[in-house]
């Protein structure tokens, strides 16, 4: 693209990134982003801890507002501004005004989707009931506050135990609530393996988070005001005064389906590693985009930001006539609960198991830091490697201050398609305040040789 016209769909870290990359790379550039809601590039990863009280404004969660990309990269940012429809073939979209109640088309040369993910919200009786949230918008964020600061909630309510569902309850925790997590899977972080997603029940249980497996959201009742009262399971009613409903997002793809853009895994969009979608110049970016898993080489949906930072660098290099391409994802994903630090990367024994993979597992329980020094704790860390060629193929780790960014270690080393062998020496930096004298990642991976 060549001093022409794109046109952005969604104005948070793909769709930004990757205008703020075309500005840099073509200057005289037209470049339009419209954004149905009132804020531009945020940490929707940092809502439970503002919502929890450790972070003091919403405003330290807004990387970039929009006035500063409209005055300082010329970048023509349109909030409140949602596209209904887009025509591939006369190369232009529909949008409405939300403030102003018209629509009007806009004419583009290149189209980029980054249009997101949605919470998942169950159609059931009460859902609408004041109280009731879901997590995704930054402006989402700041209704949960508001309410705790204005409600002073006393009983929380989280349905599912994924990584929000994980995050509010610290939330919760720390403003005081009695909070009670439910699941209907067996066992809390469906990417993980049950071993290890025990070790995070166990601690929650111990914190005074009261979580429920194999139970099943019905519905919810009213109080005469139109709040939430009861949150009814297939086997219980638990009084509630807030609801979070954690219970996975979809990427949100209807407006490229109706294009006739092909949608791929998870009805995300389908994409090719420059991230162009199956129709010309038009490219699909962030949440609402497929990746490509390295260790599964299958396409795989995976809401991140760390991935959707990624998709609007590459996609931005490429519209603006460069070529780069961008490689794949592990699931590589970190989070913690008060003092207990979890994270994986690559795939679980489950996953190889459906895989049919023929692999070897092994899990330790070391220290860190070494285990005379002040303050060591448990960390348990979970290694899976390919059978004949002992490659690895994902890690999970569990454990206190300082465990779980050695995921960084482990994902590297599937990137670089190390064997445990390659892992075990590497020349890793130790001190007795950081680490036993072999990291715990290399005593995992010390149980294959």
């Amino acid at each position: 693209m060549q001093n022409n016209k794109l046109i952005v769909i969604g104005g948070d870290a793909a769709g930004m990134t990757a205008a703020s990359k075309v500005r840099r790379e073509q200057p005289e550039c037209e470049i339009v982003v419209f954004e149905r809601g009132i804020h531009t590039s945020y940490s929707a990863c940092g809502m439970p801890y503002y919502i929890g009280g450790q972070i003091e404004s919403e405003e330290q969660l807004i990387a970039r507002k929009p006035e500063v990309f409209r005055q300082k990269q010329y970048i023509d940012v349109r909030t409140r501004h949602e596209v209904i429809e887009i025509d591939p073939i006369s190369k232009r979209v529909k949008v409405k005004s939300l403030d102003e109640e018209n629509v009007f088309w806009e004419p583009w040369d290149d189209l980029l989707i980054a249009t997101g993910a949605s919470p998942i919200v169950p159609e059931m009786e009460n859902v609408d009931a004041g109280g009731i949230f879901t997590l995704s918008t930054l402006q989402s964020g700041i209704d949960v506050f508001n309410f705790v600061n204005e409600k002073k909630p006393t009983k929380a309510v989280v349905v599912g135990g994924g990584y929000i569902g994980i995050e509010m309850a610290e939330a919760f925790l720390d403003r005081s609530m009695e909070v009670t997590l439910i699941d209907m899977a067996p066992q809390l972080m469906a990417t993980f393996d049950k071993d290890m997603a025990d070790l995070i029940f166990d601690y929650m249980t111990e914190q005074q988070v009261k979580v429920l497996l194999e139970e099943k959201l019905v519905k919810f009742e009213k109080n005469p005001d139109g709040s939430v009262k009861t949150v009814i399971t297939d086997k219980q009613s638990i009084p509630a005064d807030i609801v979070i409903l954690g219970m996975g997002v979809k990427p949100n793809s209807e407006l490229a389906a109706q294009a006739g853009i092909k949608l791929g895994a998870n009805n995300a969009i389908c994409v090719n590693q420059r991230l162009e979608t199956s129709a010309p110049n038009i490219w699909a970016a962030g949440d609402c985009a497929e990746s490509f898993h390295l260790i599964t080489q299958k396409q795989v949906h995976i809401a991140l930001g760390t991935v959707a930072n990624k998709h609007g660098l590459v996609a931005g290099i490429n519209i603006s006539g460069g070529s780069a391409r961008f490689p794949g994802v592990l699931g590589t994903a970190i989070t913690k609960f008060n003092g207990l630090e979890i994270s994986c990367t690559g795939i679980s024994e489950k996953e190889a198991i459906k895989l049919k993979l023929d692999y070897q597992v092994e899990t330790i329980t070391s220290s860190s830091p070494a285990g005379y020094y002040p303050g060591s704790e448990k960390i348990t860390v979970k290694l899976l490697v390919d059978q004949a060629t002992k490659r690895i193929l994902g890690g999970q780790i569990i454990g206190y201050q300082g465990a779980a960014k050695r995921i960084d270690t482990i994902a590297t080393a599937i990137t670089a398609g190390f064997t445990v062998q390659q892992l075990v020496d590497l020349d890793l930096a130790y001190a007795p305040p950081f680490s036993t004298v072999w990291d715990p990642v290399q005593i995992a991976a010390r149980k294959f040789i």
